[in-house]
């Protein structure tokens, strides 16, 4: 339980809806949604979009989303998938002729994706949502022309990642050429004019006409192989939730293209260990997860990819697999970093979700994949492409090389814990290659240690990578020296590791219980 003499946040609590999310005026615009009639996916969808406008750096309307959705009046979770597929024309043997050995990622149309998100949003307001586009869009439209004052963590990135944008990006997304102070007002009344569109035309007002027109020039010029027809055809699609059990509670995971079977794969490897046994935010704890990170991560890179063409998915599901890779671990020392395939590790995203009176529920999870995504904005709009191409792969035969028409490998996957059948928990851990970790680690914070919402997103993270084991500064002197002595090579991040949020559904109770990250800006906001 909490302990008063060394206060944290409190967590939020609320009988009718909620929402948690990164940014305190993305979640009082979601919030109004619900007072004014709206359900949860109307919610999300208006404070996501305005994310975009609060949170540039981390997404946008030129990147992909992915949302699970668990409709009222049913337990049932439906998984829909916002991620854009590579231009028809983009191929594998054209990059590596170009002397390519892996994905560019800021500055070259080749790592821009076609954007999903859009498409999506406008899926479920079709089909899950009540007040429509119009109303939904209506916030964002608003701030746009306004302007949103730069919140404090916003500014940060703003600060340290402007220069990954090229001339275009930076005029529309810096004031005066360099990056707004916190708390100065941010415009972008060309985004207004696009939300106006799609609010008026549906998803036609983004991929097709002179919005599609502006950003396939945009891209082309640059030597892009972007076409109409690849904006035209995007659609985004449905599909059915993974899941793993973990001592009675149901991990609920996106299905691939997103790392969601690596989240269930790591938690499953977990489960072969008596973490109960240890402390909390104790050596072995941190140890154990380390070594079962690297382990699935390995799994991650070798197979999973856009679902067409991956091959493996039961594999990773398979409980025996986890026993398996468990019993590799050493309890007395590091092992070396796995082989990893994947390019670049992804950082920026944004993670929303909802619940409402009715209680249905909103996981929903969105992204330009860098910082300010591929650097690159379209000439007209400013909308600013993600570079989600950066997480295909440019080895010959993998399931996840690069090809026209794929979907790449995603690292941001929305979540929900279920027990005894019910929805208990929708969450999202933003902080890229961290965030499979962070689904484990959340997981394992409620169930073996008794955590809430919002103690389990204050506690000290730690997480290894690349042959660097980040630890949070709430870990103690002893835990770093004990950590490097069984091999690990340990830093001290400058900032947070990810962040997250959640909503614990009391269902005895009839209330809520959020949880906000105060690695972000933002606040978990109920009435």
């Amino acid at each position: 339980m909490r302990d008063f003499h060394h206060p944290g946040r409190s967590a939020a609590f609320a009988e009718n809806g909620m929402c948690a999310t990164s940014h305190p005026i993305a979640a009082q615009a979601a919030v109004d949604i619900l007072k004014a009639g709206g359900n949860a996916v109307d919610a999300a969808i208006a404070g996501a979009v305005l994310l975009g406008l609060c949170e540039p750096a981390m997404t946008g309307i030129g990147g992909d989303c992915f949302a699970l959705i668990k409709p009222a009046g049913t337990e049932e979770i439906i998984a829909i998938n916002g991620s854009g597929r590579a231009p028809a024309a983009l191929s594998a043997e054209g990059l590596r002729a170009k002397g390519h050995s892996k994905m560019p990622v800021f500055g070259d149309p080749a790592a821009v994706t076609i954007p999903g998100a859009i498409d999506a949003f406008c899926q479920m307001s079709q089909d899950h949502g009540k007040l429509g586009l119009d109303a939904v869009l209506a916030p964002t439209i608003r701030y746009a022309e306004a302007g949103v004052p730069v919140a404090p963590r916003a500014g940060f990135d703003w600060t340290h990642h402007h220069d990954n944008m090229n001339a275009t990006a930076r005029r529309f997304y810096l004031i005066g050429d360099a990056p707004p102070r916190v708390g100065q007002l941010f415009r972008h009344p060309q985004q207004a004019e696009v939300l106006r569109r799609v609010a008026t035309h549906g998803r036609a007002g983004f991929y097709e006409g002179e919005v599609a027109e502006d950003m396939v020039t945009s891209l082309r010029a640059l030597g892009g192989v972007h076409t109409l027809e690849d904006f035209a055809n995007t659609r985004s699609s449905y599909g059915t939730p993974v899941s793993g059990n973990y001592k009675g509670i149901e991990l609920v995971e996106h299905p691939p293209n997103g790392q969601g079977a690596t989240a269930i794969l790591l938690a499953n490897i977990l489960a072969e260990f008596d973490l109960p046994s240890m402390e909390p935010f104790g050596t072995m704890r941190a140890h154990i997860e380390a070594e079962a990170t690297k382990l699935a991560y390995d799994a991650r890179e070798r197979f999973v990819a856009d679902m067409d063409h991956m091959t493996r998915l039961a594999h990773m599901l398979d409980p025996a697999t986890a026993k398996k890779l468990a019993a590799l671990i050493d309890p007395t020392r590091c092992i070396d970093n796995p082989r990893t395939l994947s390019a670049e590790a992804h950082k920026e995203t944004i993670y929303i979700t909802v619940v409402d009176s009715n209680r249905m529920v909103v996981s929903l999870i969105y992204s330009v994949f860098k910082d300010f995504g591929s650097g690159i904005a379209s000439d007209k709009f400013g909308i600013l492409f993600q570079n989600r191409g950066a997480g295909f792969t440019l080895e010959a035969g993998h399931p996840n090389e690069v090809g026209g028409g794929k979907r790449p490998m995603h690292t941001i996957i929305p979540a929900m814990l279920k027990q005894n059948g019910r929805v208990i928990m929708p969450f999202g851990v933003m902080g890229g290659q961290y965030q499979a970790t962070g689904h484990a680690r959340m997981l394992t914070n409620m169930v073996d240690y008794g955590l809430g919402p919002q103690e389990m997103i204050d506690a000290p993270r730690c997480f290894s990578e690349f042959g660097d084991m980040k630890v949070e500064k709430g870990y103690s002197d002893k835990v770093r020296q004990e950590l490097s002595e069984l091999g690990h090579k340990v830093s001290t991040p400058d900032v947070g590791i990810g962040g997250a949020q959640a909503i614990a559904i009391h269902h005895d109770l009839g209330t809520l219980e959020g949880g906000s990250d105060p690695r972000k800006d933002g606040i978990a906001l109920g009435y």
